[in-house]
This record gives structure tokens, sequence and C-alpha cells, in this order.
């Protein structure tokens, strides 16, 4: 993967603001994995890029539904969360690899828990905390 940008982004309205500069990144059916820990601003990310979107409803993680499908004038858009998955052949039971051919934007919070059962994205996103704010890297796989 090639890094692409990294920038700082100094508390949580940067990190919305800065959805509108990495959306240009994003493809239709794109794979995205977001990586960092815990309050690192995954969501909040993911959050950004649906208002830039045009999306005005409520965005939540989705760490206890794993899904949280969304409507977007850029199409369907699909955030998970892997957080709590212990075994990556529990996506076989939420039907994962029909979700994961299908003509949606899919965001992967904790991809680690299950990258036996994923292909490899087409972008990837690190958040780092640093400070009171965040290292954000982006990279891509193109």
């Amino acid at each position: 993967m090639n890094l692409v940008d990294e920038c700082f982004l100094e508390d949580e309205l940067a990190t919305v603001n800065y959805a509108s500069q990495f959306s240009s990144l994003i493809n239709r059916g794109d794979l995205v994995f977001l990586s960092g820990q815990l309050g690192a601003g995954k969501t909040t990310l993911v959050r950004g890029l649906l208002r830039f979107w045009g999306y005005q409803g409520p965005v939540k993680s989705p760490t206890y539904t794993l899904l949280e499908p969304y409507e977007t004038r850029c199409g369907v858009v699909y955030h998970f969360d892997f957080f709590r998955i212990e075994d990556a052949e529990e996506l076989t039971f939420i039907g994962m690899d029909e979700l994961l051919d299908m003509d949606a934007i899919k965001f992967i919070e904790w991809s680690e828990n299950a990258l036996s059962e994923l292909p490899e994205p087409n972008i990837k996103v690190s958040l780092q905390v640093e400070g009171t704010g965040r290292c954000a890297r982006v990279y891509e796989n193109r």
C-alpha cells in the first residue's frame, strides 16, 4: 500500500471536516479499513463522510450490531465494526461474502479481527492519538 495522505486532526470537528478532502479518494464499491485504538476517531471519520455525502440521520458505531447501512447521494454505504469478533469465521453467518460483493462503499473498523476472511482493502486509514488530536495516514492499494 502506498501512503497518499498524512495530516494532523486537532479535534473531532477537524476529523469531520477532513472527510470532504478524504472523500475524493473513495470510489463506489471500495473496501476501506479503519484502524486505530478505541476513541481514535474511526466512527467520527465515517460520520463526516456520510454528512458530506448528504446523509442527515444519526450515525452510531456498529460495535454491537456489526453493520449499519446508510443511503447517501453516492450510493449505499456499509459501516462495519468487528471489535467484538472473536473468530473470523463468524462473518460467514452474517453473509459477509455477499455484502463485500455489493456495489457499496464498505468501511470496516477493527478489520484486524477478521483479516483471514477479508480481501485486501482499496484504502486503509490509520488514526493514531497524538496529544489531544489525531494523526491520520491514508494508504491506497490501486
